[in-house]
């Protein structure tokens, strides 16, 4: 069953790309007493994650953040020296939060996976944005498809705040 606005987010731990290397980022420490936005990739480097999903999110981070946000992040089925690499290549160091879910365990806990074994890619994640606040999801835009980037694209995140 996959989590659903009201739910209390799982506990889990990410992986997070710092100046001294690979570092845990559990989500006690992430969504409690904050309202956040959280950007779900099926891949970093894949054509609609990245021409298509997340450029927004960072071009329209200001107006966001304007809404009261405190913070951005966006996950993927990916090891922390990808989603590093992705950071650096999206240019959203500094602006975006990105947090390796290298083992799918947050995908897996929030119901939200997406199996791409048949294209070589394995489990992944669903494509959505969601709003948490507090740690409950108050806003959840889950794409059918994981090659569009409609609903849960910045331009409807931002309505949704």
């Amino acid at each position: 069953m996959s989590i659903k606005v009201g739910d209390r987010l799982p506990e889990a731990t990410f992986t997070v790309m710092t100046e001294d290397g690979p570092a845990p980022r559990p989500s006690a420490d992430i969504f409690p007493g904050r309202k956040v936005v959280l950007i779900a990739v099926p891949g970093a480097f894949t054509p609609t994650c990245s021409m298509n999903h997340l450029p927004p999110f960072i071009a329209h981070a200001d107006a966001i953040k304007a809404k009261g946000v405190d913070e951005i992040l966006v996950t993927g089925v990916n090891d922390v020296f990808v989603m590093g690499a992705w950071e650096k290549h999206t240019g959203g160091a500094g602006i975006v939060t990105y947090l390796a879910d290298g083992s799918a365990e947050f995908a897996k806990a929030t119901g939200l996976t997406l199996d791409l074994t048949e294209r070589g890619l394995g489990l992944r994640s669903q494509r959505y944005a969601m709003v948490v606040e507090d740690g409950v999801v108050c806003a959840l835009n889950v794409e059918d498809t994981p090659i569009k980037a409609d609903k849960s694209s910045a331009a409807e995140i931002l309505k949704a705040l």
